[in-house]
């Protein structure tokens, strides 16, 4: 159910209220008809076997693997599986489930790099169908490799998954009325329905709405989630929202992507070795100190790094055997801090870190974040106004400087954008290099963002990213935080930017919604993706551009 306003109208029984919304477990229910799945890794080469640990409280069920794309191909099944009944701790969103592998598969030395989905699927006693997903990823091997590759962001998804009662937001904790998030995520566990795969048209983050004077915020795709079963956390992350529809996209258009995982950059230096250009869309949040070498090397080396995604912010650490992600938000929480301050877990910008995300990225989180969310500059046009329309990324656009580029119907400027501190000189923004970023670095574009929701309804009704979160997080961080972050407060920006670093070059789009509105199939923004696609070595369509 819609109002004229796109958004999602419920009954007054199914308002969404961030308090007490439970995650999804296993057999929570007692005797429920459920098949649970997870792998062994994220991600496998030709050759390599992917073991599916298993738990099910049906007498039989089907597992299908599908790799993923215009015409999703069903590659492996088995039928007529069967599995005991294993429960899961009550903190296996942090140490795992530790369930046996039920089923086995190496990899045919055939099958392409891509993304593969895996389904396990029953029927219920009284005749429904039950089915949940996971993934694993295809590499390609040196010598078999794309001139591009697409990076999958594991570490925002392990951020945002919540299933077997937390997330690194929320879910600890026995008081209703405070969210909590627990420092550690497995991989060991399944996934949070809806990151995988949901139904065609599930409400983004963004809104797209018109809220009216004195309007309460919504939030449609928590309030859709609610109602429909799904994790509460299916929009803020990974391949549903973000990767799928830019994979799409890239294929529809001639494209030729292999894939790799952010894992993979962490344990592998050599994993963007052979690659010209190496691509980031959607939500990448959370980044841990060796992905980021990985990726500054690759620069460095001449490689084209295209970022299509927003919201640069956390720095995590990954356990030795990559099973464990931590993230303690604060230094002062985090014990590895005291003995290697440079690895705690906290935003990039931290002092004691000393590596701001502006340095690899060109733009960072803390300088922007929200648009069009709830009340966050609500009634915003949705879009970045055009400063630099010369720019090589502009060319063949027709934009004239002071244009509105991805405004309604498309919103390209919504939910969670990055920028750096700025300053205007003559009608055009300028960084003031105050935060890391590079002596480089051209603002193509802008957008205003504010920092968190103001809350004007007296804490009456539910705020999804409210201001007063981040004045305590200042507040606990204190002289950690550089000053101009201070003294922002909650204002901030977006940017659509790019620069040079060694031998290579950085597009960075700014912004969580590109994959969404190249799938739209705006033309300004969709001449961009291909200017900077074919500028860094994608191979891709050579006629109509």
């Amino acid at each position: 159910m819609s109002d004229t306003n796109g958004q999602v109208r419920l009954p007054a029984a199914f308002a969404w209220s961030p308090r007490g919304w439970p995650s999804e477990r296993a057999f929570a229910e007692p005797g429920a008809a459920e098949v649970w799945c997870y792998t062994d890794k994220f991600a496998y080469l030709p050759g390599e076997t992917v073991r599916f640990h298993l738990s099910a409280s049906v007498p039989s069920f089907d597992l299908e693997v599908v790799r993923d794309g215009l015409a999703p191909q069903v590659v492996w099944a088995r039928q007529g599986l069967t599995a005991g009944r294993f429960e899961a701790a009550p903190d296996a969103y942090a140490v795992g489930c530790g369930w046996p592998a039920g089923a086995e598969l190496e990899i045919p030395a055939g099958w392409r790099s891509g993304f593969y989905i895996v389904t396990v699927r029953a029927a219920t006693a009284d005749g429904e169908l039950w089915e949940r997903e996971h993934f694993f990823v295809v590499k390609a091997p040196a010598g078999r490799r794309a001139r591009a590759v697409l990076v999958l962001t594991t570490g925002t998804l392990l951020a945002y998954n919540d299933w077997g009662g937390a997330n690194h937001y929320r879910g600890l904790g026995d008081d209703p009325r405070h969210d909590a998030g627990s420092p550690l995520s497995s991989t060991r566990r399944p996934i949070a329905r809806g990151m995988i795969r949901k139904p065609p048209g599930a409400p983004r983050e963004a809104a797209t709405g018109s809220l009216p004077m004195y309007g309460m915020p919504r939030y449609p795709s928590y309030e859709w989630a609610r109602l429909s079963g799904y994790s509460r956390h299916h929009a803020d992350a990974f391949w549903a929202t973000y990767e799928r529809h830019f994979a799409l996209w890239a294929e529809r258009n001639g494209y030729e992507l292999d894939h790799l995982t952010q894992h993979d950059l962490h344990f592998d230096p050599a994993a963007l070795d052979g690659y010209a250009c190496a691509v980031i869309v959607g939500h990448d949040e959370y980044w841990s100190w060796r992905m980021r070498d990985t990726i500054d090397a690759f620069v460095d080396a001449g490689g084209g790094l295209a970022r299509f995604a927003g919201n640069y912010q956390w720095q995590v650490r990954l356990s030795d055997d990559g099973t464990t992600q931590y993230c303690y938000r604060l230094p002062s929480a985090d014990p590895a801090a005291r003995e290697t301050p440079h690895l705690a877990t906290t935003v990039w910008e931290a002092r004691s870190v000393g590596r701001p995300g502006a340095t690899t990225m060109g733009l960072n989180g803390l300088g922007g974040i929200y648009n069009r969310y709830g009340v966050a500059t609500p009634r915003s046009s949705g879009g970045f106004t055009v400063y630099r329309p010369e720019h090589w990324a502009m060319a063949g656009t027709d934009l004239y400087y002071g244009d509105l580029l991805g405004g309604p119907p498309s919103f390209l400027a919504a939910f969670e954008l990055d920028s750096v501190e700025y300053t205007f000189r003559r009608g055009l923004p300028y960084p003031t290099f105050e935060d890391g970023a590079p002596e480089t670095l051209e603002i193509l574009a802008l957008a205003p963002a504010v920092r968190g929701e103001e809350d004007r309804f007296g804490g009456r009704v539910p705020i999804g990213g409210p201001e007063e979160e981040v004045y305590d997080y200042n507040a606990d961080l204190g002289d950690d935080l550089p000053a101009y972050v201070h003294e922002g407060g909650m204002r901030g920006a977006g940017m659509i930017a790019a620069f040079t670093r060694g031998a290579g070059e950085v597009f960075n789009g700014g912004s969580t919604e590109w994959p969404h509105v190249l799938a739209l199939g705006d033309p300004f923004v969709e001449r961009i993706a291909h200017n900077v696609l074919r500028r860094f070595g994608a191979k891709g369509p050579e006629k109509g551009l």
